[in-house]
């Protein structure tokens, strides 16, 4: 274990509120708990970088102390950069700020090493500390900070989504965790949700954190319709397959069925067949496919095509935003307990439905801004305005989505063809 050392306390398990907790306090645990979630791993896997949207565990931890050192720590006289070359290793894609290392080539940075990377986030850690203690600063970054820190936990899914995914090219089949957090059940099926036709408000609202991306709020005229109120599970997915899903061009967009010709899938992601056993690769090593869990690792062609075999079709992010807003939280979830007492708190809260914190859901919706919608103003107006293109909506939280970051109107969004996330499939009708 790479990370074990005494550079910090040992971080405090119970699960971070927004509103109650200072954000110097959130401050430290978001970065602890990156250290904490990597401890698994060593330092051949943290610089693995398995395809072009993958980046190496090494490349997230530097990454995310950069986004704290360029857009707080930079502005201060008295600073002292840690490297100036840091800023250009470590840079996404903010044209704003400077060029950027090819994306692509991430995983060539043998140099800076991890223990390094390591000393890079402590020496941040210590100056962003010491300076949290000055009302007057924090009073002036609060905002930068808060974005920091939820940028800090996109990265701990990512850290989670990249990692399985080069795992997943070792023909051993490594385990990241004992536990297979992506496979476990809490689909469970009851009525579908009706939304009556008429006017309703989309978009952030109230007190609580939000991107830019979430808002304004709007209104958005909804025809009748209904919303499943379960997700589509393994075993529903291999009825699909075993009916020729993947050889019948008229279940896919055009689009679809070039990528599966191209990329020669029939099945989602991860999925194998193992001494005609049908076997799923998890964050717990390869394990025999759960027909009851929740289907994840699809494309949105995938879920597109699916749902046309069902002879439904994918709700909109509108469609969606409503249904979820009529769901009842649960918060007493055995699995949350249990990451919460490793200490590994990233498990949202889940509706009885699974409606939350599954897997992310696909929608009908093209990723656009909302009307009236302009990004921030300065570099970080790139985080989100930039990519409203060519990307579809997706709704709903997985298995790997901070706790925290679950609210009905979070919005992720990816191309098409995506399949390394946690994304599902939930039908409309």
């Amino acid at each position: 274990m790479p990370f074990a050392s005494s550079r910090h306390k040992a971080p405090n398990t119970s699960i971070s509120n927004p509103m109650t907790d200072s954000i110097a306090d959130r401050f430290q645990r978001a970065r602890q708990f990156t250290e904490q979630l990597v401890q698994p791993l060593s330092a051949e896997d943290c610089m693995i970088q398995s395809m072009d949207d993958a980046s190496p565990t090494r490349w997230h931890l530097a990454h995310t102390t950069w986004f704290f050192e360029t857009f707080i720590l930079r502005e201060q006289a008295d600073y002292s950069e840690f490297d100036p070359q840091f800023n250009y290793l470590f840079n996404s894609y903010y044209n704003t700020i400077g060029e950027q290392f090819p994306r692509s080539q991430r995983g060539l940075l043998s140099r800076p090493g991890l223990q390094q990377i390591l000393e890079y986030r402590d020496h941040v850690n210590q100056q962003l500390i010491q300076r949290l203690e000055h009302p007057e600063f924090l009073t002036q970054y609060e905002r930068l900070l808060e974005i920091g820190i939820q940028h800090e936990q996109q990265h701990q899914e990512l850290i989670l989504t990249d990692i399985k995914h080069a795992l997943s090219c070792n023909p051993t089949w490594p385990k990241f965790h004992d536990l297979p957090l992506d496979t476990t059940s809490r689909n469970t099926p009851s009525e579908p949700i009706t939304i009556d036709e008429g006017l309703y408000e989309i978009g952030h609202f109230g007190p609580g954190f939000a991107f830019d991306n979430e808002s304004p709020r709007h209104q958005a005229f909804l025809h009748q319709c209904t919303v499943s109120s379960s997700l589509v599970t393994c075993g529903e997915y291999l009825e699909f397959m075993e009916a020729g899903g993947y050889q019948r061009p008229e279940y896919w967009l055009s689009m679809g069925w070039a990528a599966i010709q191209q990329q020669g899938w029939q099945s989602p992601m991860y999925w194998l067949n193992v001494d005609d056993q049908p076997m799923q690769f998890t964050l717990g090593g390869l394990l025999p496919l759960n027909l009851d869990a929740p289907v994840t690792h699809v494309s949105f062609f995938e879920a597109d095509a699916y749902a046309r075999w069902c002879g439904k079709r994918l709700p909109t992010e509108f469609e969606w935003e409503v249904a979820a807003s009529q769901t009842s939280i649960a918060d007493n979830d055995p699995f949350v307990d249990w990451f919460v007492d490793q200490g590994l708190a990233i498990h949202p809260t889940c509706s009885p439905s699974g409606f939350c914190g599954s897997v992310w859901q696909w929608t009908a919706s093209s990723y656009l801004g909302y009307p009236g919608y302009r990004p921030p103003a300065g570099a970080v107006g790139e985080y989100n305005g930039k990519f409203m293109c060519d990307q579809h909506v997706l709704r709903g939280g997985s298995v790997a989505t901070q706790r925290s970051h679950i609210r009905p109107t979070y919005r992720n969004f990816f191309p098409a063809a995506t399949r390394w996330q946690f994304s599902g499939i939930r039908l409309a009708d």
